[in-house]
């Protein structure tokens, strides 16, 4: 008998952006990959799987988007659900997987206007492509986004356990330019924690981006653009960035000028932008579908 085949079962990242033109436009073909990779694997093993396999897949539950909300389900139960139930349940700190299904809820409702403005990223790209073996597959994903098309690019981050918001403005414009010149925005809900000690990788994955698409701009020029961290409303707990992050892009994406001017810098983005309360009335609504 031939020699039984070994399966692989490193943990990679899992390739969910292909380059179908139709894959942003269709949210269960969106995630049909991922669900793949995990089926495909129990197939083969044909065996139980150990502690640190179990462990593993967990790890790919909490990490790869969710494609749950793609699935049919009961209607709604028509039983009340109290307040205090409610909300307890926004209170956990939001996994990646929880975020990406939130923000699709929430971008869905966005004004078609304003969202034509915006490209997003995945929350887990940045991640990702700090880590060197992943950083050109990473940079052929943000390739295919087209982000030099559009006014703004939204990227949310989450590092050590924390997430922030990133936001490209103008990328598609000269860096000499004086009323729409391309500058960062680092939006961060826990200041405390230094914001900027993302600024190197930050430059890096922008650096990077550039010479990915074959921009004329050197390496002096890109570094020179600036990374403005505005004062925006902090979080009281460690569980709620998640949630601020959401309620940024959400205030963002409906209050961001076409022209983005250095000029008039914060424009809204100061410390009384909103209250504690906004964000929570935000995410009870998001929770419930809006």
């Amino acid at each position: 008998m031939g020699k039984k085949k070994q399966v692989d079962d490193s943990i990679i990242p899992i390739d969910i952006a292909p380059s179908d033109p139709d894959y942003n436009r269709h949210p269960v073909s969106k995630h049909r990959s991922c669900w793949i990779h995990v089926v495909g694997y129990l197939r083969a093993s044909r065996k139980k799987i150990t502690k640190q396999e179990a462990q593993r897949l967990r790890s790919l539950k909490l990490t790869a988007p969710c494609f749950l909300d793609n699935i049919p389900c009961r209607a709604r139960s028509k039983r009340r659900v109290t307040r205090k139930k409610s909300t307890s349940k926004l209170k956990n700190k939001l996994d990646s997987g929880s975020f990406e299904c939130y923000l699709e809820t929430l971008w869905s409702r966005l004004p078609a206007d304003k969202r034509d403005l915006f490209t997003r990223l995945d929350c887990q790209w940045f991640a990702w492509y700090r880590k060197s073996s992943y950083r050109e597959k990473v940079l052929s994903w943000v390739k295919r986004k087209e982000i030099f098309s559009t006014k703004y690019v939204l990227v949310p981050i989450v590092c050590w356990g924390h997430w922030s918001l990133l936001i490209f403005c103008h990328f598609g414009e000269s860096l000499q330019s004086k009323t729409r010149t391309p500058c960062i925005l680092l939006l961060d809900s826990l200041q405390m924690s230094d914001p900027l000690r993302l600024e190197a990788d930050i430059r890096r994955f922008m650096f990077d981006i550039y010479k990915a698409e074959g921009r004329p701009e050197n390496k002096r020029m890109i570094y020179q653009v600036p990374l403005l961290v505005p004062k925006v409303p902090q979080q009281r707990n460690g569980k709620e960035c998640g949630n601020f992050v959401l309620y940024f892009i959400n205030l963002f994406v409906k209050s961001a000028p076409e022209n983005f001017n250095i000029n008039d810098y914060p424009y809204f983005m100061k410390n009384d932008w909103f209250n504690a309360e906004a964000v929570e009335r935000f995410c009870e609504r998001l929770h419930f579908g809006m």
